[in-house]
């Protein structure tokens, strides 16, 4: 492998970003000792970015129901949902289309 971290940025938007410390944007660097799907990622953040209620942003092994995800501006269910394998240079955004009332 010529490089050892797979970079590339997460960007939360519509709320979604108060469950991860109310940051907007993350520029990551992930180890490549394994093949990185949005599948991973989204346990991955569960696991090390998101610092409240995982229920509004996780249902079972996926985003819940109102949660948009894009992959460099694409719906993710054009590249495969979970299977999408992310590249260096990726911009994956999860947006909330849940507002309360």
């Amino acid at each position: 492998m010529s490089e050892d971290k797979l970079k590339f940025t997460v960007e939360f938007g519509g709320g979604a970003e108060l469950l991860f410390n109310k940051v907007k944007k993350h520029n990551l660097e992930l180890p490549f000792t394994q093949k990185w799907t949005i599948g991973k990622l989204i346990v991955w953040l569960k696991d090390n970015l998101l610092t409240e209620r995982a229920e509004l942003f996780m249902q079972e092994n996926s985003v819940r129901p109102g949660i948009l995800v894009l992959v460099n501006d694409t719906d993710w269910e054009l590249l495969g949902e979970l299977g999408y394998t992310i590249e260096p240079g990726d911009n994956v955004m999860f947006i909330s289309t849940l507002h309360g009332g």
